[in-house]
């Protein structure tokens, strides 16, 4: 039989045994695991994966807790969540709320004993001064997330919270999901579909690899009936009839909330993109395919087009986020806008300087978690860092440059803030030519010739 002839036909069956509903949700699926006698009748799992969620949630909202004076506690706690795995951690985001009520009060309750280190990108980050690799990354500022009030450090305009939770999605999320299941877990001998995936498990090697990648992205089962502007609610907590998609007057964190890219997806996709459904359909369609299966190993043919569906969420998701370095860069360009107009007239800027490193923490964040998606950027990647620099360009027209033996900090250069814009507006056109980018929220790049023919040439120039 023709071998596109037979997956077509199995695909038609498993769509006709699984019902309507497994038309538009990730799961249930079937348990197709050959000589299986327990009492699971539903092979998806991805609990692990929504743990991990709700630790970098957690951990976000610990990195601005610090006073100045409760640094040990604070970075203590932390790395509880970062690299512990005991038990009793409180899930400390998202939490309940009178018109939105969360079913999980604890970590364990979705996963036992899970962290975020063990599964972040262990290469190096080049957008970062030290050459540290991924852990060495977050570790480290977490250290300086521990002392900085509010988790924001002045002297340097570095905003923690944004910094830990946008590389940390990109160093955890992505990478495991893109260069781990999406890639390695693909081959024909590597967790096949006729063998469980561990000893007596429900789900077969193909099954539960691919889930786990779905996990990683972050969209509620149910996204698929959803349009954007709602799945982005849900993570906002604002609507429970929305996200409670099975009516049981709680919000499941495993199964029915928004969270990481799939929130940036979301973003994107309200000015008109489809990142969101485009990725969430791949990941069904694929795990109908395994399912489908039967617990058989996948065929040539099958695994092919596992692959290009993983192609498709591959691809799609690093546009998400070069669509969210796009758009801070944007949001960086109109903060040091009314930064200058607040200095030239003498104004308070503390506010405005705050927004600033809020921004920048979020494009820088986003920028380096492009380092983790298991490719070499090549070009855009160098260029991409020189633009942006290891720091915001301070009121003084100072950056951090690179840290010290003592791992202090080293700030230097005297670069003028318009300067900084033009780079901006640089980096945006790179984005969108280098990614071919859609959504492009923030677009100031039609700024950018009159931007520079103000400042004169001279001033326009990259970082070297």
């Amino acid at each position: 039989m023709n071998p596109r002839y037979y997956l077509a036909s199995a695909v038609a069956g498993f769509l006709a045994f699984s019902g309507p509903a497994l038309a538009d949700t990730y799961g249930p699926f079937p348990v197709t695991v050959k000589g299986y006698s327990g009492d699971k009748s539903d092979s998806t799992a991805y609990t692990g994966q929504a743990a991990r969620q709700v630790l970098h949630n957690s951990l976000k909202k610990l990195a601005g807790k610090g006073d100045g004076s409760n640094a040990a506690e604070i970075r203590s706690q932390m790395m509880a969540y970062y690299a512990g795995k005991e038990e009793g951690r409180a899930i400390l985001d998202p939490k309940s709320r009178d018109d939105f009520v969360i079913l999980q009060t604890e970590v364990d309750q979705i996963s036992r004993g899970k962290d975020l280190k063990g599964k972040t990108y262990k290469g190096v980050i080049n957008g970062w001064p030290g050459k540290m690799t991924g852990p060495e990354v977050i570790e480290f500022m977490i250290d300086k997330a521990a002392s900085a009030r509010g988790g924001f450090d002045p002297l340097t305009g570095y905003n923690y919270p944004q910094l830990i939770s946008k590389f940390a999605m990109g160093a955890v999320f992505y990478n495991q999901a893109v260069d781990n299941y999406l890639d390695e877990r693909l081959a024909a001998d590597n967790k096949p579909n006729d063998k469980p995936y561990s000893e007596g498990r429900h789900y077969t090697g193909k099954e539960h690899s691919w889930d786990e990648a779905f996990g990683y992205f972050g969209a509620p089962a149910h996204a698929l009936i959803l349009d954007a502007k709602q799945v982005y609610g849900i993570a906002k907590k604002k609507d429970i009839g929305v996200a409670d998609h099975d009516k049981d007057g709680k919000v499941d964190l495993y199964r029915e909330m928004t969270y990481a890219h799939a929130y940036y997806a979301a973003d994107a996709d309200k000015s008109g993109t489809s990142y969101l459904h485009t990725i969430f359909q791949a990941f069904l369609d694929g795990r109908k395919l395994i399912s489908a299966a039967e617990g058989e190993a996948l065929s040539d043919a099958q695994r092919a087009q596992l692959i290009g569906y993983a192609d498709t969420i591959r691809t799609n998701w690093e546009k998400v986020i070069a669509e969210a370095t796009f758009k801070y860069a944007g949001s960086v360009y109109r903060d040091l806008g009314k930064l200058q107009a607040i200095v030239e007239s003498g104004g308070d800027a503390n506010d405005a300087f705050n927004a600033y490193g809020k921004h920048w923490g979020e494009l820088k964040g986003f920028a380096m978690a492009l380092e983790a998606g298991g490719k070499d950027l090549g070009e855009v990647g160098v260029r991409m860092n020189r633009l942006i620099g290891y720091g915001p360009v301070l009121l003084g027209g100072g950056q951090v440059t690179g840290i010290d033996d003592g791992g202090n900090y080293v700030i230097g250069g005297n670069q003028d803030m318009g300067n900084y814009m033009v780079h901006m507006l640089k980096l945006q056109k790179l984005l969108a030519e280098a990614y071919g980018l859609s959504a492009r929220k923030n677009d100031a790049t039609a700024e950018l010739e009159g931007l520079v023919e103000s400042l004169g040439e001279s001033l326009a120039a990259e970082n070297d």
